[in-house]
């Protein structure tokens, strides 16, 4: 083959400019990603499916590849990968940033800490890996601070700090939305942004675009727009420029591009971040081509391939606009007026992100926006106006968001599983029998002082707005084939664990090929877990189980009942074995007989998991709240301090009864695997929230300010008290 080949990390659709034109140039395209059903990876030459994180993977992908085939670069565009294109770079012999600068571009505290040294301007600021630092920062910085997760983007968990009131949530949030836990805190830079591109070619640096920033929203940072060329006076874009040159000698690159966010402040310029990539946001690929004619994305290939930039020389002089469709909260009922709004003149391009039957809400980020578009013209009004026309023209028609209810996702769900009877006599049966929940009540307590109720805590050392986990139902490979991919379930359910700050089990792994990818997804975002069945031989599970730890998973199990209804064994010494095998916590589930919590517990087992699958075996198997009383009776008894997790259908009341039982975790299944099937990632954040909505409204009338204090509220018929 005599083509140049080229590595481009990420399919997702900022990627696409640049596969197609890699293509154009005449170059093979290598594209790896996760998701295998990206439109990146169906346009490239060679999909390689690997997480754009999993840095030592991609390298061994790389290096095994170069044995059959010459590789001649590797790029990223618009997306947090610069440390794997490094570390690939590095390995191959390619053109590209060391990987220790590129992690320092990549970490905000890496980069503080890089310009600090070299004296770039840039706010205060100090690391945060507890709420207690969090609190010590807020006292020795000037107020407002900006608190921020350090390694990750599109201003996920980052918001503005005024009153130390506002610290709790605000570091949970950025913890929470940190893969490592990295949190930094930085005084807020009051006063213009800049969006600037470079690239950077034996060591000399160009400067291929200014954009004005249009950050809206606060508490949070919502790029709504940018518009380039910025309109600020020369004076301050040139001291803009010159700073984040001094910041892009200070981290050391290179080669390749840089992205910066520039603040204009009565102070000068100061660095609010640099990237060793292009930007994201449209305007590598987008704004700035249209708005000189340059094709900034080529240029960058040419570097990436050793070539020096084939032609930054600007060919006209526009005016380019980005603006975000932010539509207000509500379910999207329908989408009308895009195609008349791409026949005004002077529309580029517009992208709807979202989808009917999606629940809309306020944007935190830069990744909850309903989509853009992007326009050009002669001037800068005229630019803005056209924007603004298209956003009018294109119409979000919304309900009330009051309209979802736990009733529309189940009808949702059971319409997608109507040709599966046992789907519907699972989902319509009463449960009563099952969980013994109609034995308890709550009694409130009205003559009292209100109180503040906290839910937010740690679960397997991974903060959680709430103790609940997402997991799925008995037998759910079977209710989901044919109906819905088990990857793009679980996808789901992982992208809502992270908007709501929640933690999942993933389980019911039908060959190595599906676990792999749900270890990438696990990867990438630090909020999984993993359950596998006990029917494995010890040397199997063992492998799994650390395969499972490697990719991130926060607590590993097995399931001593499995989802085919098989009963499994295991020796106490081969379970302790397997308890030792792994450095996180160990969860065991089907546990409930006194002679076998007596043999978890001299295993080293930390976390018993009650659910309701013992009803597959007996027709008069335990009901589920007594087997919380025998098993905490038992751990009484013994004066040992374990995690109870116990398995609840229903968000609510249901839940909360669990609670006030005595367990310290409960998992939702049934309502959950509903909502991902009625509504996908939309529905599981309906059914949290909800959660949420329930657990505050009852215990504010029960008085109770923790979950431990329900307890006190609790009222059992028969009278069994610990």
């Amino acid at each position: 083959m005599s083509k140049r080949r080229i590595i481009i990390i990420g399919a997702g659709f900022l990627q696409v400019p640049a596969i197609e034109i890699a293509k154009e140039m005449g170059l093979y395209t290598i594209v790896a990603d996760y998701n295998k059903d990206a439109y990146g990876m169906k346009i490239a030459d060679l999909p390689l499916i690997i997480s754009t994180r999993d840095v030592d993977g991609s390298v061994r992908a790389a290096r095994d590849l170069s044995k059959k085939m010459k590789i001649d670069g590797v790029i990223t565009v618009g997306t947090d990968a610069s440390i794997t294109v490094a570390a690939v770079a590095n390995a191959l012999g390619l053109p590209g940033n060391r990987f220790e600068d590129a992690y320092a571009a990549t970490n905000k505290i890496r980069m503080r800490e890089r310009l600090k040294k070299f004296n770039v301007p840039q706010p205060n600021f100090f690391p945060a890996w507890s709420y207690d630092d969090a609190i010590d920062a807020f006292n020795k910085l000037s107020h407002p601070v900006v608190i921020k997760p350090a390694d990750n983007m599109g201003s996920r968990g980052v918001m503005k700090i005024i009153d130390k009131s506002e610290i709790k949530e605000g570091f949970s949030r950025a913890k929470s939305s940190s893969p490592s836990g990295e949190v930094i805190i930085e005084e807020y830079m009051e006063g213009a942004e800049l969006s600037i591109d470079m690239l950077i070619y034996e060591d000399n640096i160009y400067v291929t675009g200014v954009a004005d920033r249009v950050i809206e929203h606060p508490p949070y940072f919502i790029e709504t727009g940018h518009i380039m060329p910025s309109n600020l006076p020369s004076k301050d874009t040139n001291d803009a420029i010159e700073v984040m040159k001094k910041g892009i000698r200070a981290l050391n690159l290179c080669t390749g591009a840089a992205k910066g966010d520039i603040k204009i402040t009565k102070n000068g310029a100061m660095v609010g971040e640099i990237a060793a990539r292009l930007s994201g946001g449209f305007m590598s690929a987008y704004t700035y081509p249209l708005s000189t004619g340059v094709n900034l994305i080529r240029n960058a290939i040419d570097i990436a391939l050793g070539d020096p930039p084939s032609d930054l020389k600007p060919k006209w002089n526009k005016v380019a606009v980005e603006k975000a469709f932010l539509p207000g909260s509500g379910i999207v009922d329908s989408i009308i007026g895009i195609d008349e709004a791409l026949r005004i003149d002077g529309v580029k391009k517009i992208y709807i992100k979202t989808h009917v039957g999606d629940v809309l809400m306020p944007p935190t980020n830069n990744l909850e926006k309903a989509g853009n578009v992007i326009t050009v013209a002669d001037s800068r009004d005229k630019a803005i106006e056209i924007a603004n026309k298209a956003i009018d023209t294109v119409h979000f028609n919304l309900q009330n968001e009051s309209k979802i209810n736990v009733s529309e996702i189940k009808k949702a769900a059971l319409e997608k599983l109507k040709l599966k009877k046992d789907a519907y006599e699972f989902f319509n049966q009463d449960l009563d029998h099952i969980t013994g929940l109609s034995n308890y009540h709550f009694e409130p307590n009205l003559i009292r002082e209100a109180k503040d109720i906290k839910l937010s805590t740690s679960l397997f050392g991974t903060h959680v707005s709430q103790p609940i986990i997402i997991d799925s139902i008995h037998k759910m490979g079977a209710m989901l084939n044919g109906v819905m991919d088990i990857k793009e379930y679980y996808k789901s359910i992982i992208d809502a664990s992270c908007e709501s700050e929640i933690v999942s089990i993933f389980r019911e792994f039908e060959n190595d090929g599906d676990l792999n990818v749900i270890l990438d997804i696990i990867k990438d975002t630090q909020r999984g877990i993993v359950m596998f069945s006990a029917s494995y031989s010890e040397d199997v599970l063992i492998n799994k189980l650390k395969k499972a730890e490697d990719s991130g998973a926060i607590a590993l199990g097995i399931d001593f009942i499995d989802s085919r209804n098989n009963l499994n064994t295991k020796t106490e010494k081969e379970l302790a074995r397997l308890v030792k095998s792994v450095g996180v916590p160990f969860i065991v589930s089907g546990i409930t007989s006194e002679i076998d919590l007596e043999y978890v517990l001299n295993a080293g087992v930390s976390n018993i998991y009650i659910k309701n699958d013992i009803r597959f075996l007996f027709k008069r198997g335990p009901l589920v709240s007594d087997s919380i009383r025998r098993v905490l009776l038992f751990l009484k008894r013994h004066k040992k301090n374990i995690n109870v997790l116990v398995e609840s259908h229903s968000v609510g009341e249901d839940a909360l009864t669990y609670f006030a039982l005595g367990a310290n975790i409960v998992s939702i299944t049934a309502d959950m695997f509903l909502a991902t099937l009625g509504y996908g990632n939309n529905g599981i954040k309906y059914m949290v929230n909800l959660n949420n909505d329930e657990f505050r409204s009852i215990m504010r009338v029960l008085g109770a300010s923790t979950l431990d204090e329900v307890k006190a509220s609790l009222v059992e018929s028969r009278r069994i008290w610990l």
